[in-house]
This record gives C-alpha cells, structure tokens and sequence, in this order.
C-alpha cells in the first residue's frame, strides 16, 4: 500500500458560501491530509473572509489549512502553514513570518536544483510540476515522474506531485514514489462530484 495521500488546493475562484459546501463534501470522500486556500489576484480581505469560513471545515476532519503565497495572514489567522512558489516570498522570509511550527512548502517546478535548496533550508515538503495540462494556472515548467522517484530515494523530506492531476492519470506519481498528490480540477470538476473523487483517489492510493 502507497504512503501517498491527497492535497487539495481551492479552485482560483471561488464563492465561499458553495465552496465550503463542495470543501465538506471532498473532505467527506475519504482521507485528505491538506487543503491549500490558492486565490491569486484577490485582495488579502476577502481571503480572509474566505479561510475564515473555510479553515474550521478543514479543523473540523483533521486537515491541514494552508494558504498560498500569504504568510502575515497565516500568521494573523494561525493557519497551519504557507505554500510559496519560487516567484513569491521567499522560503527564509516566510519562515520567520509565519514562525517555526508552521509548514512552509516551496514550488520547485522541475529543478533537482531548487527542491534541494528548499529542502537544505528546511522546507516541509518541495513541490515538483506540472505533471500534465492543466487549466488552473500557467504552466511554463513541465516535470518528469523520475523526479519524484530521485527525490524519494535520496532525500527525506516529503515531495508533492502538482498539475493536472486526475484519477485517470495519478497512479504513475503515486507509483513514482509521490509523498502527496495536489489535486483541484480532478476533484472540483469531477463528473461524480468532490466526494466520489477523493474516493476513487483514495481507492487507487490503496491499491498501489
């Protein structure tokens, strides 16, 4: 049986009010180990407004509740820690932003290089993608699953597999030696809804 588990990440838009609907019904699908709040371009308020709503659904199953890219907020609102990709604040500022408790995650797109600096400074996991397209974000960087299988033989710190993850196409990263697999649209825009999808991705989990 893998080690892998689930990390969700918000959709980039969201209506808070149905979105926590759809957050308690994936986090009713099965084990969730993570949730990343990730809503570029909106103003800090109204992610505040929104984890506030949504941090004590994550609480509520056991998940962690990270924010993207936001770490005076994590701080502000004692959330349990802060994704940071290599264009935003850096992995030493957020560090003593958010304070030594906290999970600091850094983006590592395909670079061996990177995931091993994040990890030296001490980072809590590197995050390697985008594995496949994906409608999400812009993607410039496209990782191969062998990084994820080199990072799991040599290092001990935790790595997540990102990008245009579905239950159609995760079991190679699960296979590859993937800690965490990031998922958004595979489970927000599943056919079945969040609930069955974090099943199916469970399902697959346990069968690797």
């Amino acid at each position: 049986m893998a080690d892998t588990r689930l990390y969700l990440i918000s959709p980039p838009r969201i209506d808070t009010e149905a979105f926590a609907a759809q957050l308690t019904e994936a986090l009713e699908g099965g084990d969730v180990a993570s949730f990343q709040l990730r809503l570029k371009g909106i103003p800090d308020v109204d992610i505040e407004r929104a984890a506030r709503v949504l941090m004590p659904i994550c609480h509520k199953y056991d998940v962690a509740f990270l924010i993207n890219d936001n770490p005076k907020l994590v701080r502000r609102l004692k959330a349990d820690g802060v994704h940071v990709g290599q264009g935003d604040t850096p992995y030493a500022a957020a560090r003593e932003i958010v304070g030594p408790d906290a999970i600091v995650g850094v983006t590592c797109h395909n670079s061996r290089h990177l995931a091993m600096e994040a990890g030296e400074a001490g980072a809590d996991y590197v995050a390697f993608g985008a594995f496949f397209p994906t409608n999400t974000k812009d993607v410039s960087h496209q990782a191969d699953r062998e990084i994820l299988s080199w990072w799991t033989e040599l290092f001990e710190v935790p790595c997540v597999a990102i990008g245009g993850i579905t239950v159609e196409n995760c079991r190679e990263l699960i296979e590859a030696g993937a800690d965490f697999i990031a998922v958004s649209g595979g489970v927000w825009n599943h056919p079945d809804g969040p609930r069955e999808a974090v099943r199916q991705f469970n399902q697959i989990i346990q069968e690797v």
